[in-house]
């Protein structure tokens, strides 16, 4: 087949795939544009996912005929000042967008700088492209996007349900509302209610309530700010609760000069830096907003604009991790309040019964005691009574604070965790504040506890020992027992000393002093179970943390251990003493708090 030029038309087709893919790119390349063109208020309409229509009205700066006519041609830009592509200020350049755009689809701009008496439009279908004509629209742009691809049918074929195009078109907004939270958006689709995002400040108080008003003020409530810098490098924003998580990760919005992009090394970094807080299966809900050189980052990459590369990955990543990691664990202890929420539901109908049960209908007699239904009452409705029974709750408690007890102290209530009171189920300790109440995990605190200790003894001079009295034995599958074998070194680092023993057996000479009387057999058998998951790409670090978690959970308080008042304070004031108790290893909390306005909203009371 002999060399041939491609036809202009066919061209534009091609740089079209690579631009536009789906609805939602074109929309993001239009809404940049806006937003680089010094627009204050921005709206988007969208019909049938994208594919019907897409409308982006603002009120920047406007173009006047002779602009018009060249935004719509390969490679033309108002984005550069020189020549020099290491230095993008704005949110192109790639300069494709628009012809790509108008190759595939129905393109009509209108436009009016501010200033002029009059607006122009021109318009582009299938690659043709008609004159500039006089139009009427305010001050700013309106482009409209109709029939998406129908100069190229076959690549409506690969497009998802209208749903699903909608939805990757608003979250295309959200991260570009986010991103500028001093631009207000209003935001209108087919399948939804309409929504309007104001303007805020660029501050931080703006970045909080912008992110409010995207993700939801359950996600601003539940979040710390984050603040760091490294070199030439400056992080800000925030990040999410690790008790506030997700089952995916695109609730995790990062930024790059106000840019939004999806990159590997970012979202690396903020997996590492909740590796200790969160199980594989949750991520965490973050915004963040990195400041850097334009010349330190290339946002050339790839054609949307979506990914960058940096000179330096390593300090980046280590800017993410470090800071993250300080905002974490300062402060007191935090869990996310979603906790208390729940609880609400108890004063719905038919919160108070198991799943299953009808209510039982009847009164009280004259001395108190509850009198049983009559058969016939079953036969309609009756008015439900609460029945302690019915939440599966014993009414004796195993631990509480009796007259002959002396009240806790006004001091000990003030403190972030309050002062113990009783003890539920040999599991939960109540503890009470100045301003409510707290639940703790007993388990779940004192896992972290002695998780948080064996990593500070790892850091400092390595774990005491405990030399047991008579060795342990431990029955193992052989294959088992060959793999904790093979890693005897690395387990002798923790404090955790073994030999063979015959085959399918394991000898255990010395423990780690701070798991104390835990279940060793136990503990082997899980660290078996998890020795095949550390292969040679895991780095040694994150193995020795796997170990360690797994010891914790063996070595401390169990559920179902009664605590003495003075056990169940110590706890307490451990937990506020230590980094990430909010959480267990696992990443569930490990506290709950009912304020007094939850309590008397659970009665009614307000």
């Amino acid at each position: 087949m002999p060399l041939r030029l491609l036809p202009s038309s066919l061209v534009d087709r091609i740089a079209a795939g690579e631009v536009v893919e789906r609805p939602a790119a074109a929309l993001k390349e239009i809404v940049e544009n806006a937003l680089d063109a010094g627009a204050s208020r921005i709206e988007v309409i969208i019909d049938g996912g994208g594919r019907r229509l897409i409308r982006v009205t603002d009120d920047g700066r406007g173009m006047d005929a002779e602009e018009l006519a060249l935004a719509v041609e390969r490679h033309a830009t108002s984005k550069l000042d020189d020549d020099d592509l290491l230095a993008i200020a704005t949110l192109g350049f790639r300069g494709e967008a628009l012809p790509s755009i108008g190759a595939v689809a129905r393109l009509t701009i209108t436009s009016r700088p501010a200033g002029e008496a009059n607006a122009n439009e021109i318009r582009v279908e299938g690659g043709v492209k008609s004159a500039v004509r006089p139009a009427a629209l305010g001050p700013g742009t309106r482009v409209e996007v109709r029939d998406l691809f129908f100069a190229t049918p076959a690549r409506l074929k690969f497009l998802k349900s209208e749903r699903a195009e909608t939805a990757a078109a608003v979250d295309v907004v959200k991260r570009l509302a986010l991103a500028r939270p001093e631009v207000g958006f209003n935001l209108v689709t087919d399948d939804r209610p309409p929504v309007t995002w104001p303007a805020r400040s660029k501050d931080a108080s703006g970045q909080r309530a912008r992110i409010a008003d995207v993700l939801g003020h359950e996600a601003g409530t539940n979040a710390l700010d984050i603040s760091g810098m490294r070199g030439p490098a400056q992080l800000e924003g925030l990040v999410g609760l690790p008790t506030y998580s997700k089952a995916n990760s695109l609730s995790q919005y990062l930024f790059v000069n106000g840019r939004p992009v999806r990159d590997k090394v970012l979202l690396g970094a903020v997996r590492a830096a909740y590796a200790d807080l969160l199980p594989s299966d949750r991520h965490p809900v973050t915004a963040l907003f990195l400041d850097i050189d334009p010349r330190e980052v290339d946002v050339n990459v790839h054609p949307a604009k979506t990914e960058v590369r940096f000179r330096d990955p390593g300090l980046i990543r280590a800017l993410i991790v470090r800071t993250l990691k300080d905002a974490l664990e300062a402060g007191v202890p935090r869990t996310a309040s979603t906790g208390a929420d729940r609880l609400a539901a108890l004063t719905r109908p038919g919160g108070m019964r198991p799943a299953g049960t009808r209510p039982l209908a009847g009164k009280y007699d004259w001395t108190g005691s509850w009198a049983a239904p009559s058969p016939a009452s079953f036969a309609e409705p009756q008015q439900t009574r609460f029945d302690a029974g019915d939440l599966g709750l014993a009414l004796a408690p195993l631990a509480d604070a009796r007259a002959h007890v002396p009240p806790p102290s006004p001091d000990a209530m003030e403190r972030p965790l309050g002062a113990a009171r009783a003890q539920l189920h040999e599991t939960y300790i109540v503890a009470q504040t100045s301003h409510g109440v707290v639940i703790v995990d007993q388990h779940a605190a004192h896992e972290r506890i002695v998780y948080e200790k064996l990593k500070h003894a790892m850091e400092r001079d390595g774990l005491a020992r405990q030399i047991l009295l008579v060795p342990d034995v431990v029955e193992l599958d052989p294959s088992d027992a060959a793999r904790l074998v093979e890693r005897a070194a690395a387990l002798e680092t923790l404090g955790l000393v073994i030999e063979p023993f015959g085959p399918g057996a394991v000898l255990v000479r010395e423990v780690p002093a701070l798991i104390g009387d835990a279940d060793i057999a136990g503990l082997l058998r899980e660290l078996a179970e998890h020795a095949e998951e550390w292969d040679d790409a895991l780095p040694l670090e994150r193995r020795l943390l796997h170990v360690a978690a797994t010891m914790a959970c063996h070595g401390s308080v169990r559920a179902g251990r009664r605590l003495r008042v003075e056990e169940m304070n110590t706890l307490l004031r451990e937990m506020e003493a230590t980094p990430n108790a909010g959480q267990c290893n696992h990443g569930r909390p490990t506290f709950v708090t009912l304020s007094l306005h939850d309590i008397e909203k659970l009665f009614a009371r307000r």
